[in-house]
């Protein structure tokens, strides 16, 4: 039996650094991780010479890359966007939906569930149906045209699908909790965003199945626009309802453009590396030169700038995703907050598993588990990659 054993290196388990780690692979399985032990003779050996060996990435919340979004609606987008997330270290995707028509999104998911069966592109475990349900006032940089409120004849044929494993729907929409039920007895992981709602409609909704915000801070409400929309007295947000419950959890992008560092850490601190995974929300403009870019659908989704570190709404006033790899966020999340290398890695593989019921095949380094396995230099840049023991051309 063929076995692969990548040694040299310092294996990042879930809860701590394993020096001088032997991590072998045999077919598309992790068979064992030993320390100072010689590897099997038959063994082809990979040394990685003192870098470190991590499971690979896992990314809930991504559009596109490499000039290509999901919504495109193509398989050729959907291999192009996840083989360049692949480059960046992520060895399991869930193309991300943007608000659009109901035949674009019925486009992205066909392609999805083709380009699922392919080998040579990340892992695609589902889909994250993340677009059309949001509030008016919270779409942010989707296309304000494609948004509306959940209707059964359009979520149930997507459902149908089998391919929806996340799914959001801002939570004071009319037809919103229809929305969670139906994804609940699909198992998705049921989260709330694009949203100005209250605690009122956090509790309602948490009631339902809901359990997830998308990217903290961004597009959600807050005690000031709640006062806006409900006068007084002032009410909790999402944020609050979010650091109040333990079963909650949420995401971050830390690209360092969208939260400061000291959001970065209060964040880790409230939430904890369980709680808290690293997103990338990232767009076409991965890998490709600054300029004007669309974002969903690429004949008619809103435009974005990127400057090459981040992308903005064309008048420049607020951001319009991110346009760098989960590797980036894995860097600056480990430079700029006091969470150990382990657990920023775990925030952004083994957390994401298991919200997403796919831990006990993906997300750490343990015996059994798929091989999707990263090698990182000691300033985190990835070198190698491997989605089930093959390595990734990158």
């Amino acid at each position: 039996m063929p076995y692969t054993a990548l040694v040299g290196g310092v294996a990042v388990l879930p809860d701590r650094l394993l020096e001088d780690a032997i991590v072998v692979c045999t077919k598309n399985k992790i068979t064992s991780i030993t320390q100072g032990r010689k590897a099997p003779r038959t063994a082809e050996i990979i040394d990685v010479g003192g870098a470190y060996i991590s499971p690979g990435f896992i990314d809930i919340h991504v559009h596109g890359g490499s000039g290509a979004d999901f919504m495109d609606g193509t398989p050729q987008a959907v291999r192009s966007a996840c083989r360049a997330h692949g480059r960046h270290g992520t060895t399991t995707i869930f193309p991300t939906t943007t608000t659009g028509s109901r035949k674009q999104i019925s486009d992205m998911l066909d392609a999805c569930a083709q380009v699922k069966r392919e080998k040579g592109v990340p892992n695609l475990a589902g889909v994250h149906l993340y677009g059309p349900y949001f509030a008016e006032d919270k779409v942010g940089c989707h296309s304000l045209a494609g948004r509306r409120s959940p209707s059964p004849d359009e979520y149930n044929r997507y459902f149908e699908t089998g391919l929806i494993k996340i799914a959001t729907c801002a939570a004071e929409l009319s037809g919103a909790e229809a929305f969670y039920k139906a994804a609940r007895r699909r198992r998705c992981l049921i989260t709330c965003g694009h949203s100005n709602a209250t605690w009122t409609e956090m509790q309602a909704a948490f009631r339902v199945g809901m359990r997830h915000v998308d990217h903290f801070w961004c597009a959600m409400s807050s005690v000031p626009s709640l006062r806006k929309r409900c006068d007084v007295p002032m009410q909790g947000s999402m944020a609050e309802y979010v650091l109040m419950h333990q079963r909650m959890s949420t995401e971050v992008i830390a690209d360092g453009y969208h939260l400061a560092p000291e959001l970065l850490e209060f964040a880790y601190r409230m939430l904890g590396p369980d709680r808290l995974c690293l997103v990338t929300d990232c767009n076409r403009a991965l890998d490709m030169p600054p300029g004007r870019y669309r974002f969903g659908n690429r004949r008619d989704g809103s435009w974005l700038e990127s400057d090459g570190h981040v992308g903005w709404a064309p008048d420049r006033t607020s951001l319009a995703s991110s346009v760098v790899g989960m590797d980036h966020m894995v860097r600056h999340m480990k430079k700029t907050t006091s969470a150990t290398l382990p657990e920023v890695i775990r925030m952004a593989s083994l957390t994401p598993a298991k919200l997403t019921g796919i831990a006990n095949r993906r997300g750490s380094l343990e015996t059994g588990k798929h091989a999707d396995l990263l090698v990182l230099s000691r300033q985190l840049k990835v070198q190698r990659v491997f989605i089930g023991g093959q390595e990734l051309a990158i």
